[in-house]
């Protein structure tokens, strides 16, 4: 308690660093090439596998030709109401498959992956504003750990309500993860260094270190989870993981979240809850295209097990599958 609180004075008493938020997303690397898509080599020398925009351009080609060749038919057999319906459901068709390998391309090249370290605790930074589905999603990761045999540690940081404290505590047990936590009022920032403290004492993988929800247009609070940040580093080094619990059905406001939540902490990945409808889904493509933050995970329910990781075909998948249906019914 007197190391955390000596922490707390010492990143207290530093002016916090004012960011500019970047004018360009950095450079994504490229995904990995299908095992059948390669470019052509010269003779004697091994060929290499495409990168994405060079298959989409090749895939593209191949729909092109086959249009071309079935709008041809099409034609040759003389136009008739038969002809143009049969058109109209050709040129949907085409346009659905090329938009859905344009999205397909943008939300496979960024990498998802939840950063791990050796040297001691994995730690992980949770934030979000109030009702999100903050808490339920570290109960959720929690279970993920735990269930692969790894020690996790929760510091209860949400320190503003005492129910924040004992939901957290309930879904910790039902977790199998220890819960670091103080009194109601307590500084979030010394809990969040104790849980630091307790998870390396205990050998522990991983610590999820909760945050008190608040809104992105609360200046004085988005400077006291920056506070929070700064303290936990001076105890474990660095921050492995930002994540952001966003509700899938904000629309345009989990946008305004998560650029202000980055501006203040540097997030480095969404929690997607309450993806229940691929219609609420379009902000998932708005934050990555935006602000370059991958969707790491998505909340599916309300039980342990529903936190997956986000697979982008899946998603692809769903959404047009809707559109599809939406074009069907104004047909019928």
């Amino acid at each position: 308690m007197v190391a955390a609180q000596a922490a707390v004075e010492e990143a207290a008493a530093e002016a916090p660093a004012v960011e500019e938020a970047a004018a360009e997303a950095a450079p994504v690397a490229e995904a990995p090439a299908d095992e059948t898509a390669v470019a052509e080599a010269a003779p004697g020398e091994e060929a290499w596998p495409l990168g994405p925009m060079a298959r989409f351009r090749a895939r593209l080609s191949r729909s092109r030709e086959s249009f071309g060749s079935g709008l041809a038919a099409l034609f040759r057999s003389g136009l008739d109401e038969q002809v143009y319906e049969e058109l109209e459901e050709r040129l949907t068709d085409e346009v659905l498959a090329l938009l859905k390998e344009l999205l397909r391309l943008e939300l496979t090249v960024t990498d998802r992956t939840l950063a791990r370290r050796d040297d001691g605790p994995t730690t992980w930074l949770v934030t979000g504003v109030n009702g999100t589905g903050k808490t339920t999603s570290i109960g959720k990761l929690a279970a993920r750990a735990t269930r692969g045999g790894e020690k996790v540690v929760i510091a209860a940081a949400d320190t503003f309500r005492a129910a924040a404290i004992e939901q957290l505590s309930a879904w910790g047990e039902r977790a199998n993860a220890r819960v670091v936590k103080q009194a109601e009022g307590a500084d979030p920032a010394a809990v969040a260094y104790d849980g630091w403290q307790a998870a390396s004492a205990n050998d522990a993988e991983l610590l999820i270190v909760d945050t008190a929800g608040r809104l992105q247009n609360k200046r004085a609070l988005m400077d006291e989870l920056a506070k929070v940040k700064r303290v936990l580093e001076k105890g474990a080094g660095a921050t492995d993981e930002v994540l952001l619990v966003l509700d899938a059905t904000t629309g345009q406001n989990g946008l305004s979240q998560a650029q202000a939540f980055t501006e203040a902490v540097d997030v480095s990945g969404v929690v997607l809850t309450k993806l229940d409808g691929t219609a609420r889904g379009g902000i998932v493509i708005a934050i990555q295209r935006q602000l370059g933050l991958p969707v790491k995970l998505v909340g599916l329910g309300e039980e342990l097990g529903d936190l997956a990781e986000f697979d982008p075909d899946a998603f692809v998948e769903a959404l047009f599958a809707d559109v599809a249906q939406d074009v069907d019914l104004e047909e019928s």
